[in-house]
């Protein structure tokens, strides 16, 4: 929830970087401010899917100046997400490293659905709260999100890798616009999109929007040439192809309401929407006002609230999927939980906001999912469960979120070497700790005596962790004792260490 009356959404799309602010009164959100820069990020990645300095340098300058604007806000009341562009990028954590320095807050690479259900919220908050069965598109510079929903609810959500930016360098690189190449590329794009046909059947939607930059570039074009304002047709579309086509090229391209920063990857957004358009037996599509950014103004409002934290459900759904042993689960992550507060030395309050009850959170998901590859294998579950949810679409998680999440069930047994180079977050490493250690207090599946059990952490400038244990405790559970004196030894081949006191 806001702790102020202030809110920030940052959305680094593949053309744009947008900085959207407001102020929060009686409950609704009132912009106050708005910048959008023309980054085209997504057009900087090379041929292995790097970004190119270059790239890396324009985001970095755009997020400073970001940044400065941002200066005195608190990081609950910001949130920062990218998109495609840095979902494919290999180099992502060198730009996004240095990304989170400028800004001053951490950006979160979300998932392709988890993209689709922050539009369809922010689309859906800006129109009448009603039950209309709606079909959202956004067409981006590097993906595609088309959501099924009821009112303001999503039901069906997906992502698909085809967009304006990377359409335009594929088929319009040479800035030369011809019927075959329009023809080639909406082939292209329908055949990227045709899984979509069943799904987003005509007969499961009573209206289609649009949102985001390729609708508003054509419909600005539209709009200045004469066409209804608010509204996309296939018509339009038909007579806009013909226009571009007649200028043979983007430098004789003369289109009231085209800006010079959208001339380059017209052809490819047309392409793509025109594919959508005929696929889909889309007549008429609305111009939507809300987008992605919206949607994350309304997470910060607590919109997602009402029906629950979408994390909460996200793993109730995974644990659901893939039977989970749901009491063990919640067993372990009580007993993780415990150890981690002790070893914070502060109580962790559920719904507290700071750095140490978000990473137990976490501690508590993991816990709870700590068993999820067991459908697949007993013998390597915990590698089974990392990969799981390594490649998940959580809502309400962003990458970096799952990818925690996997780190923790893939390091909460076994030797440590697997994860060796995470050792160095010391968060994730008091974690890993308060997760193992709990994994064998519940070793038996029942609710251990923990009475007289305590770990600390002595001295947070070193890398040991003390566990005390009463003194008749070993005699009574010989088993628990001898798996701890295992964990001693493990913990000694890496860089932190664990001392036991009455084993």
């Amino acid at each position: 929830m806001p702790s102020g009356n202030r809110l920030a959404a940052v959305d680094l799309g593949s053309n744009s970087f947008r900085l959207e602010i407001g102020r929060v009164d009686h409950g609704e959100f009132l912009r106050t401010e708005y910048l959008k820069e023309t980054v085209r990020q997504g057009g900087g990645l090379d041929e292995n899917r790097n970004l190119t300095p270059q790239a890396m340098q324009a985001g970095w300058d755009c997020l400073a100046r970001f940044g400065e604007r941002l200066a005195g806000f608190k990081g609950v009341d910001v949130r920062a997400v990218a998109t495609q562009t840095l979902r494919e990028a290999r180099n992502r954590d060198a730009f996004l490293e240095r990304a989170n320095q400028v800004l001053g807050f951490p950006i979160d690479v979300i998932s392709g659905r988890e993209e689709a259900r922050l539009i369809y919220q922010g689309v859906a908050h800006m129109l009448p709260d009603t039950n209309e069965r709606r079909l959202v598109i956004d067409v981006g510079g590097r993906s595609t999100e088309l959501i099924l929903g009821h009112g303001r609810a999503p039901k069906t959500m997906e992502s698909f890798r085809v967009g304006s930016i990377a359409w335009s360098k594929r088929f319009f690189a040479e800035g030369q616009f011809s019927r075959k190449a329009f023809s080639v590329a909406e082939i292209a794009a329908t055949a990227v999109l045709d899984e979509a046909f069943e799904a987003y059947h005509p007969d499961g939607w009573d209206q289609a929007y649009g949102s985001a930059g390729t609708v508003g570039a054509i419909g600005d074009v539209l709009v200045a040439n004469g066409w209804p304002e608010g509204i996309i047709t296939l018509e339009s579309l038909d007579w806009l192809l013909e226009k571009l086509i007649a200028s043979q090229h983007i430098e004789r391209l003369r289109l009231n309401g085209l800006r010079e920063d959208r001339k380059a990857i017209i052809g490819g957004g047309l392409s793509v929407m025109r594919a959508v358009f005929k696929l889909l037996g889309i007549r008429t599509m609305a111009k939507a006002d809300g987008g992605l950014r919206h949607g994350l103004i309304c997470d910060l409002l607590g919109d997602a609230a009402q029906t629950g934290d979408l994390r909460v459900n996200s793993v109730n759904r995974l644990a659901k999927k893939f039977g989970v042993d749901t009491i063990h689960g919640e067993r372990v992550g009580r007993v993780a939980m415990q150890m981690y507060s002790q070893i914070c030395e502060h109580s962790l309050l559920p719904d507290s906001d700071s750095d140490a009850a978000r990473a137990a959170r976490k501690l508590q998901w993991a816990s709870q999912l700590h068993e999820i590859g067991s459908h697949i294998s007993h013998s390597d579950y915990h590698k089974h469960g990392a990969y799981i949810l390594e490649n998940a679409d959580a809502m309400g998680f962003s990458i970096s979120d799952m990818h925690r999440l996997s780190l923790l069930v893939l390091g909460h047994r076994g030797k440590l070497r697997k994860i060796e180079a995470s050792l160095e977050d010391d968060e994730l490493v008091l974690q890993l700790f308060s997760i193992r250690l709990a994994v064998i207090l519940c070793h038996a599946r029942r609710d251990p005596d923990l009475q007289g059990v305590m770990i600390t952490r002595p001295n947070p400038r070193q890398r040991t962790l003390r566990l005390s244990i009463r003194d008749d405790w070993a005699d009574a559970y010989p088993q628990s004792a001898h798996l701890l004196r295992e964990e001693v030894i493990a913990w000694d081949k890496s860089t932190w260490s664990l001392e036991i006191s009455g084993v």
